[in-house]
């Protein structure tokens, strides 16, 4: 069978299984299969509902390729945007990133690319510039199986990837030193699960998922603590829906943070930012 006809068969049967991006998902697959055997193989698994990610066994998120094993999160182009906001808000001189829900690192990747002093593209940002700022990136999960995956994911960039609930794992020499506090934790309240896509509903981790009654559990827990280990000016950041956003707001100032909301509609991404009180510590210029 010549390439161009796997191609369109490929499309054909991903469009019967239902796939609305049939024909860009056929391109990946046709791409990434090494022999006819492993892409029938493939399009099965997909045809069959695993997400795409899953079967390629990786996604892109800011212009990097992340790794995401079977039973992952997978990173939604989403949360790019959080990305674009912690980097706005990155200072000169040395940053201490926490990424707290971490799944993947996807996040904690594309904050320390961007940041540090490899080139790099990541959305929103100037193509093929990094910030140059030396980058201590220290990443969390409570799930095993997304805490091995980010080990891989971050290795390059010499990121620390810990296993736990929250903040316990960190190492408590971080306490009042964090400047960029980053997370996308799960905040689908528990009656709406069974309005997801199957694609998330049956394949991904319902600890990623589910966020409690009103889908702010983890928001809460996330926000009450951050200031014990935020640097004084230093940001907490946290993705959110547009409905539970005021919620979140209240939360963080609650804790004592300014708070605020930034949004993207193209996106459909909303993350709201909390700012710890106090002059932020002042690094060398970049």
């Amino acid at each position: 069978m010549s390439p161009a006809a796997s191609l369109s068969t490929v499309a054909a049967t991903l469009r019967a299984a239902g796939c609305v991006f049939a024909e860009d998902e056929a391109e990946l697959l046709v791409s990434a299969a090494r022999a006819p055997e492993e892409l029938a193989l493939m399009v099965e698994r997909r045809a069959h509902g695993l997400p795409l990610e899953h079967v390629l066994g990786w996604a892109e998120f800011c212009g990097l390729r992340i790794d995401v094993d079977p039973g992952v999160f997978v990173p939604r182009r989403r949360t790019e945007f959080l990305v674009r906001q912690a980097i706005g808000l990155a200072r000169g001189g040395p940053a201490v990133v926490v990424d707290l829900c971490c799944g993947s690192g996807a996040l904690g990747a594309a904050l320390a690319t961007a940041l540090g002093t490899a080139p790099t593209t990541v959305s929103g940002t100037v193509s093929g510039t990094a910030l140059g700022v030396a980058v201590e990136l220290h990443a969390v999960d409570i799930d095993p199986a997304a805490v091995r995956c980010a080990r891989r994911n971050l290795a390059a960039v010499g990121g620390r990837v810990h296993e736990g609930d929250l903040y316990d794992p960190l190492p408590a020499g971080l306490r009042g030193r964090v400047g960029l506090l980053v997370a996308s934790p799960p905040y689908v309240p528990t009656e709406a699960i069974r309005l997801l896509p199957a694609e998330a509903r049956v394949h991904e981790p319902m600890v990623a998922l589910d966020g409690g009654v009103d889908g702010l559990d983890v928001v809460r827990r996330v926000a009450r603590t951050a200031p014990r280990w935020l640097a004084p000016g230093g940001h907490l950041l946290v993705e959110t829906s547009l409905r539970q956003a005021p919620g979140t707001v209240e939360t963080m100032e609650r804790a004592g943070l300014a708070a605020r909301v930034a949004d993207c509609e193209e996106l459909g991404a909303n993350v709201v930012i909390g700012t710890m009180p106090g002059a932020p510590v002042a690094g060398p210029k970049v």
